[in-house]
């Protein structure tokens, strides 16, 4: 699976995890200079959400990604997520 926004690969594994209609990528294929720093802090049901956005070629999407930094499923440790606007396809 892939995660692309823009055009660009944002992250790709065929270790996805679906949870809730979401493709939950291994944190280490996040392509990390595609992301920026995110003041936002949430609530799920698998415990507290950390966020980070996206900057590809000038565009920038706030809060795209999502990880749970101690999830209550063990699961979910060293995943990200992203939001309806990256398309994930195979």
């Amino acid at each position: 699976m892939k995660a692309i926004w823009k055009g660009v690969v944002l992250a790709e594994s065929a270790d996805t995890l679906v949870m809730d209609g979401n493709h939950y990528f291994p944190a280490a294929c996040l392509k990390r200079e595609f992301t920026t720093f995110s003041n936002h802090r949430s609530r799920g049901a698998y415990g507290e959400e950390q966020w980070l956005s996206l900057f590809v070629n000038g565009d920038l999407l706030p809060d795209a990604i999502w990880f749970h930094p101690d999830p209550s499923l063990d699961v979910l440790k060293d995943r990200v997520a992203f939001v309806r606007g990256v398309t994930i396809a195979d």
